[in-house]
């Protein structure tokens, strides 16, 4: 007996998702705002301010986008951000990691405006008090 092309399609829909493909799946704009949001609470006080500050107005520049490409990479750009951050109550494991240098080729100068506005804003409010 052969198998036909549509019993093997139906066998590999059935299949559950590998760990790494769950977690590639994307959230919808509202919970995975929320799941960064509730995430922030982990985080120390002036880390959860400016997070939530810049979240809420990041999600807010983008509420009007209906390119596809745009929202998927937006989505998942902030979805690999939820998964950087800490889990543990403490928020102090929390300590970013460094942009690559083909990253930073590839933005705009108004990104890199905007990166070197975001860096001097987490100077001024990480500066030791003297």
């Amino acid at each position: 007996m052969r198998t036909s092309i549509v019993r093997l399609a139906v066998s590999l829909l059935t299949r559950p998702y590998t760990l790494q493909e769950a977690n590639a799946a994307l959230l919808p704009p509202k919970p995975l705002f929320r799941h960064i949001l509730r995430s922030h609470r982990n985080l120390p006080p002036e880390m959860r301010s400016l997070g939530d500050d810049y979240v809420k107005a990041e999600f807010r520049r983008h509420r009007a986008v209906t390119n596809p490409v745009h929202i998927i990479g937006f989505l998942s750009q902030w979805k690999l951000y939820l998964e950087a951050l800490p889990a543990a109550k403490d928020g102090q494991t929390f300590s970013g990691q460094r942009l690559d240098t083909s990253l930073l080729e590839k933005m705009s100068s108004e990104q890199l405006g905007q990166l070197y506005e975001l860096m001097q804003a987490t100077k001024d409010v990480w500066k030791p008090s003297e």
